[in-house]
């Protein structure tokens, strides 16, 4: 059986978005899947737009999404002696040919195509000539003239391109560099892929691709367009829907594997299920799954998928992907089992990281400010008493299980002659400056004995000094 190799060609123009991701993790999941080969291709031809800034963005966003390559990465402007040695066999083999017509002659060629009622495509004026290389020549591909060019699509079925509307397209400029499209297929024959997953906004270029395959005598690769990504309102998806580049989503506190998960869906379905663990998808992906329609980014459904991930993630790794939100909140926070328990009093009401580290504060500030109406409202005169009672009562336990601060906890209701929620309210507002926080046992357990009293005692000191 043919080992299957897939690759993910990005242009180093810009940022790597969510569009550009979810291409580069279909081939990725299908590749994993059927135990075959992903190929990384950085397609920097445009040296113009091309920069290393892009590069290295391309490489931090898909190390961040855990989307590894097994073969490159490959630097198309490293390979054009290659693409030069493929475009003279096309010309020695009659399928290619030096084209001298100024830009201004094919505009004006263009307009008179359109005027008849034609394709604006090039004339084939030095198609037969027969000439040699001179400075400032292009070289066209000498395409069929008639009869059809069928792309055999997986995911849209045939699509018919009549050839007598296609042209003989440039695939050397004059300067001596590749077009797009020679670079890719030869790119493709030479790293042996067989298997092209890419967005539909490449249709139009696969008959001029499908017919360098054949002239260059090579097996077509499997192809499968998918639809693009659209926002809410099913216009193409842009920065105003979410189009923003993958380490903002990092950036804004979303897991890896939750954008994945979202991203995959978009296109993608394995029955009703919504939730999928990194290794579940790459389990179930198949291309026969990859839906017709376009994608609809919501950047709520994504939200509600992150709170999933963060809800069941591994503590260790939660711990790696918080601690940058913790740092640049100025918090000495470590790795280690205080920060794990942190994590477990606020992983099942956080939907990003970022909302996790605010939620964060109080367990790594002690001169924290309490909010005025709390305050106001819980650390007053009528709570003193009990507040005293539940230090006193702390004081004494060497163990801060749940089972020993709930005892020490009811020993102060019964002393006061209180119920729970008005000596939880007061003592959840010493402890972390706010009316809304996690379960408050489990607050003082994470907490621990020594921050807790020296809180409390805090709180005390603040009701005596306004008493007045």
């Amino acid at each position: 059986m043919e080992t299957i190799i897939t690759r993910f060609p990005p242009s180093p123009t810009g940022y790597l978005h969510v569009g550009g991701a979810r291409t580069a993790l279909f081939n990725w999941l299908y590749a994993r899947n059927q135990k075959g080969k992903f190929i990384l291709r950085i397609e920097d031809t445009d040296t113009v737009r091309s920069t290393q800034e892009s590069v290295d963005a391309i490489f931090e966003a898909l190390e961040w999404l855990g989307i590894d390559w097994d073969d490159g990465p490959y630097f198309q402007s490293r390979r054009f002696d290659l693409y030069r040695e493929y475009i003279q066999k096309l010309v020695q083999s009659g399928n290619a040919y030096y084209c001298t017509c100024s830009s201004e002659r094919i505009e004006e060629m263009r307009k008179q195509a359109m005027a008849s009622g034609g394709k604006p495509k090039y004339d084939g004026t030095c198609r037969e000539k027969g000439m040699s290389q001179t400075d400032g020549a292009v070289i066209r591909f000498k395409a069929p003239l008639s009869g059809t060019t069928v792309l055999q699509d997986i995911i849209k079925k045939n699509i018919v391109f009549q050839n007598s509307e296609l042209d003989d397209f440039i695939i050397q400029r004059s300067d001596g560099t590749p077009t797009y499209n020679l670079a890719v297929v030869v790119d493709d024959i030479t790293m042996n892929v067989n298997t092209v997953i890419r967005g539909d906004d490449h249709v139009n270029n696969t008959p001029k691709q499908i017919q360098l395959y054949e002239a260059f005598g090579a097996a077509l690769p499997v192809f499968g367009h998918v639809p693009m990504v659209l926002g809410k309102d099913k216009t193409r998806l842009s920065k105003r829907h979410g189009a923003m580049s993958v380490t903002e989503y990092r950036d804004m506190g979303y897991l890896p594997d939750a954008l994945l998960n979202y991203l995959v869906r978009l296109g993608w379905s394995f029955g009703d299920q919504e939730f999928f663990t990194r290794d579940e998808l790459i389990e179930k992906f198949t291309i026969k799954n990859i839906g017709k329609s376009p994608g609809v980014f919501d950047q709520e459904k994504l939200q509600s998928l992150n709170a999933d991930h963060i809800k069941v993630a591994p503590l260790d790794k939660l711990s790696d992907h918080l601690l940058p939100f913790l740092g640049k909140k100025g918090y000495a926070a470590e790795k280690n089992q205080y920060l794990e328990k942190v994590i477990q009093t606020l992983n099942t009401r956080s939907k990003t990281l970022e909302e996790m580290a605010a939620s964060a504060d109080f367990y790594y500030q002690e001169d924290f400010k309490y909010d005025d109406k709390a305050a106001e409202k819980f650390l007053n005169p009528p709570f003193l008493s009990a507040l005293e009672a539940l230090m006193a009562e702390l004081g004494k336990l060497s163990d801060f299980s749940e089972k020993n601060l709930e005892a020490a906890f009811t020993a102060v209701m019964v002393a006061t002659d209180q119920k729970l929620g008005k000596i939880a309210q007061p003592v959840r507002v010493a402890l972390t400056g706010k009316t809304v926080s996690p379960g408050i046992f489990e607050t003082v357990e994470v907490l621990g004995k020594d921050r807790v009293l020296s809180r409390l005692q805090r709180a005390v000191e603040y009701i005596k000094s306004n008493k007045g």
